[in-house]
This record gives C-alpha cells, sequence and structure tokens, in this order.
C-alpha cells in the first residue's frame, strides 16, 4: 500500500493540497480508460456535460458512475485510494462520498470556474478531500488544476455556480450564509497558488474547502481525462443545509446522522 509520507500530511494540512507521485499503477489506468469510454458513449444518470465556449471540443462530466460500472466501483472500493485517504484524515472511518469525471478534449477551451467543493455537499465536518487523478500528461495549457494555498482555512463557503451551459443541472438554490466567489482573476497577485504538473498516476489531493480551478485544455494533441474520488472521515456528517447538489442529497440520512447509507458507504470501519 502507498503510504504518504510526513511532508504529504502537512501539506496537505497547511496547504490544503498536495501531489502524490506514482500512485495509480498501469493496470488500473488501463481500466479506467476503458471505462470513461463506456461513459462517454453511454452516460450514466448523472450526465453533465458542457457546451463548448466556442464550438471547439467536448467537455464530458458525469458523478455518481461508480454506481453504474463495475470498473469504477471496483476503483473507488479497492484501489488503496480509502486507505489514503485514512492516512490523511487518521480517522477510523472512511465512507465514500462519490467520484466524479472531468474529460477536456483537445482544444476545449471551457476553463473550470474558482470554487471550493464542500458548498455543493450535503457534507459538514473537516475529513472531507478529493483525490484528482488523469490518464494524460496535464501541464498548465491542458487544464492543471491550481489552489489557492491555506484557502481550506479560511472558514468561507462561497455561493455554487453552475459551470457553464450543461445539460442535467439546474440552478443551484441559494443560501444566505454562503457569499460570492470573489474575483480571483482581477486580482490574481493578491492570492498564493499552488499547482503541479502531472504525470498518468499521479495525484492531486485537496481538501473539500480548497478553493481551486483550471484552465481550459488548449492543446490540439491531448486529452485531458481527469477522474476523482471523493471521501469522508470520521469528523464528517450529513447536512441538509440548502443550496447543495441535488444528485448527491440522501434522503435516508437525517441532519447531523454519520455519513454511512447505499449512496455513501462505508469502506473502512464498522
Amino acid at each position: 500500500m502507498f503510504q504518504i509520507s510526513d511532508a504529504d500530511r502537512q501539506a496537505y494540512e497547511d496547504d490544503g493540497a498536495c501531489v502524490l507521485r506514482g500512485v495509480i499503477n498501469t493496470d488500473w489506468q488501463a481500466r479506467i480508460a476503458d471505462a470513461i469510454e463506456r461513459d462517454i458513449a453511454r452516460p450514466g444518470p448523472f450526465f453533465h456535460g458542457y457546451e463548448s465556449d466556442d464550438g471547439v471540443g467536448r467537455f464530458h462530466g458525469n458523478l455518481r458512475i461508480w454506481q453504474n460500472d463495475d470498473c469504477f466501483h471496483d476503483f473507488c472500493h479497492n484501489s488503496g485510494l480509502p486507505e489514503l485517504a485514512q492516512q490523511f484524515f487518521q480517522s477510523q472511518q472512511v465512507n465514500l462520498l462519490y467520484d466524479q469525471l472531468f474529460v477536456k478534449e483537445p482544444g476545449t477551451t471551457n476553463p473550470t470556474r474558482w470554487h471550493n467543493d464542500q458548498p455543493y455537499w450535503p457534507v459538514r465536518g473537516w475529513h472531507v478531500l478529493s483525490f484528482w487523478m488523469s490518464l494524460d500528461p496535464v501541464t498548465e495549457d491542458s487544464g492543471a488544476l491550481k489552489f489557492v494555498r491555506g484557502s481550506h482555512k479560511w472558514d468561507r463557503w462561497f455561493q455554487p455556480e453552475k459551470f457553464g451551459k450543461n445539460k442535467g443541472v439546474d440552478e443551484y438554490e441559494k443560501n444566505k450564509d454562503y457569499e460570492p466567489m470573489p474575483d480571483i482573476d482581477a486580482a490574481i497577485d493578491d492570492y498564493d497558488f499552488v499547482s503541479w504538473e502531472l504525470e498518468p498516476g499521479d495525484l492531486y489531493v485537496f481538501h473539500g474547502l480548497t478553493v481551486h480551478g483550471a484552465g481550459g485544455n488548449l492543446r490540439q494533441d491531448r486529452r485531458r481525462r481527469g477522474y476523482t474520488v471523493r471521501y469522508t472521515g470520521d469528523d464528517a456528517f450529513y447536512d441538509t443545509r440548502p443550496g447543495t447538489s441535488v444528485p448527491l442529497r440522501e434522503a435516508g440520512l437525517a441532519d447531523g446522522n454519520a455519513m454511512t447509507s447505499a449512496t455513501y458507504p462505508r469502506i473502512i470501519g464498522v
């Protein structure tokens, strides 16, 4: 099993994001590549593909795909990612939150707007993280993620918004306790960013409250097949606050319940 270092954990705790190299082996990469093509050809029920900003390229999105494809199911449960999440959380329990695809084909200029994730999700608490991998080399010009260093500690929850013209996603309900996302691009020098280029098998690891975004895939010769899996630990509880993503809600859970259900299966712990 891959073991994170003290430096990895400290970077995650301090900066809200870190990178792990060479975690996902080539067998898993090949299986995930095939599964992505299956989902593009026959999208599952939570498909939310985005219209291209300029009519060129394609941006395929989908979530909760582990529930509809055996490969994604196996990866979320048995790839070693739950054990990695436990190392970052240092928790007794780990639950799957959900998985998601972000495939930007060559020449797809759509950016991923600045946001933090947890306001979109019906969960509160500190033990919430994402692992983000790509099956392609990722550079700044193909859509590498950028993270605002330390923003997970701001204790600021930004109003969810749609990521462009897309199918399958309604406007998000307004939450009076959220605030609008600042115009980070207009004040770029006011923020400290961390970002890394990736090779297939590498992972971004980032907290649910870390502000991040990405540019479009400006490469004409390379896809950016992004796949992310999200987990929760001991300090995570179901939250019925308004404004969260409807496809991620669980009718069988009440506010404050532990994050364990058919939608959020417990993978580690009892």
